[in-house]
């Protein structure tokens, strides 16, 4: 649902007793965590158990189970995710009690009072840019709070309130709620439409990231590599910005050479802002996380840290949940796990994953997200999964869309060209298909943006009783 933002946004002290509802997502966990952080009172609710809603609740925070009118009894500002409808019993209840009811931005709002921001936007990359800097700030001594959209393991958590006075938080454009930020700093990774459900047109889309510009304060880094990106450089100038163009071609202020993509490492050498031939390995493979790490550098070096620190940091970054995240290898099969779901997306994990996978096959099983996404870009889908060895595309992730009988899977597996691709039906099997399908020496990626997660783990499941004669 949509939820308007207020005028004003009071701090966290001002909030009263704070409920959640859809508390489990990446982006209302990390508001959660930063409110009972600062002493308000949290508490939250989801449909379903997992890791998240319990670490929450050994964090000290009530989560329930499923939602009820009950939950929000005595809670003066209520929290709600864009996926919670309009009908849900919390949102029903909290409307006639009175109580505040924000979206996700106004609560992220809320935390950044009084605290220099770094807002990280852009369609691809944010969450591990976001977690880069965030790893490269620590290492130089920072102490930075922050915001990411996962649980980044070498952090240990998606958010946590520091004891410096900047906050890096992840800027999701999907409802609009990066433009409610006002942010010192501003990152802008890229411009590639999506999101259409909320923006209608390509150009609406692009409009909002000038929109974004004009809410940035001081600085602003752009990934320059992408056209989309490198046009906002012209609005930011007139806004009287120092505005840092970053890449991997010539000509940006902060520049990667020699990129070199490895299994499990990409190393490159940086020049400009003073540096020269400074060498930079990362423990990611992949040439964007190249472009996401100088996007990092550039703005840790604005704010006036050593490079030397912030090189340190970045290496220190081991990767994000659901980030070409390794999950596990069973019997010769590895099994990797990510949340692409845009072509770009797809495009650039499957050659992250080619570069693991060296002379093994690489096995891809795709679930497409929202029919709104599908409809427009679910040819382009199948082609970028053209770069796999063998597809298995599962029926679609609704999310909060209506089905289609026109928008399926079919609309993607009919464009892939080259591998064997076929459907793979519903999320919940997807690990039973796989499984007479792969063998050693396969590297098998799960992809989407849904609950695709589940396949992965259940594939090694079924992996470990098929080696131990188990059904």
């Amino acid at each position: 649902m949509r939820v308007p933002v207020p005028d004003h946004v009071p701090g966290p002290h001002d909030l009263g007793r704070v409920h959640l509802v859809g508390i489990g997502g990446a982006g209302l966990s990390a508001i959660a965590r930063l409110l009972a952080q600062q002493g308000v009172s949290v508490s939250g609710s989801d449909v379903a158990d997992g890791t998240v809603v319990r670490a929450l609740r050994e964090e000290g925070i009530t989560v329930h189970v499923g939602h009820a009118a009950e939950h929000v009894e005595g809670a003066d500002t209520v929290i709600v995710s864009t996926a919670v409808r309009e009908d849900n019993p919390e949102v029903v209840a909290a409307t006639a009690s009175g109580a505040r009811l924000w979206p996700r931005s106004a609560g992220l709002r809320s935390v950044m009072t009084d605290r220099r921001t770094v807002a990280v936007a852009g369609t691809h990359g944010k969450t591990t840019t976001t977690a880069m800097l965030t790893c490269a700030l620590v290492a130089a001594g920072a102490e930075p709070s922050f915001a990411i959209g996962a649980e980044v393991a070498s952090l240990g958590t998606n958010a946590r309130v520091g004891t410096g006075d900047v906050l890096v938080a992840e800027a999701d454009e999907s409802d609009g709620a990066f433009l409610h930020y006002d942010p010192a700093l501003a990152v802008v990774t890229n411009v590639d439409a999506d999101h259409l459900d909320t923006w209608g047109t390509e150009e609406a889309y692009a409009a909002a990231f000038e929109q974004f510009v004009a809410t940035v304060g001081e600085v602003l880094v752009l990934g320059a590599d992408d056209p989309g990106a490198a046009r906002l450089a012209a609005a930011g100038t007139a806004r009287g910005l120092d505005v840092v163009t970053t890449g991997l071609g010539e000509g940006h202020d902060l520049r990667a050479r020699d990129v070199q993509v490895a299994a499990g490492a990409t190393t490159f050498t940086v020049d400009g802002l003073g540096l020269s031939g400074l060498p930079v390995r990362l423990a990611v493979p992949g040439a964007h996380y190249a472009q996401d790490a100088l996007l990092a550098l550039a703005v840790g070096l604005r704010l006036g840290h050593p490079a030397e620190a912030l090189v340190e940091g970045l290496a220190a970054y081991g990767g994000a949940r659901r980030r070409m995240e390794r999950l596990g290898e069973v019997d010769g099969v590895v099994v990797y796990d990510s949340y692409a779901h845009h072509p770009t997306e797809i495009r650039a994990d499957l050659a992250a994953a080619r570069s693991i996978a060296g002379e093994g096959r690489l096995v891809v099983a795709y679930q497409p997200h929202l029919v709104s996404r599908t409809r427009l870009y679910g040819v382009e889908m199948g082609r970028a999964l053209s770069a796999a060895d063998l597809v298995l595309v599962a029926d679609l992730y609704l999310a909060r869309e209506d089905p289609d009988p026109a928008v399926t899977s079919a609309l993607v597996v009919d464009a892939v060209d080259g591998p064997p691709a076929s459907a793979g039906g519903p999320v919940a099997d997807l690990h039973d298909v796989l499984l007479p399908q792969v063998r050693p020496g396969d590297l098998v990626l799960t992809l989407g943006a849904g609950d695709v997660t589940v396949v992965g783990p259940r594939l090694l499941d079924a992996l470990r009783a098929r080696g131990t004669g188990g059904a």
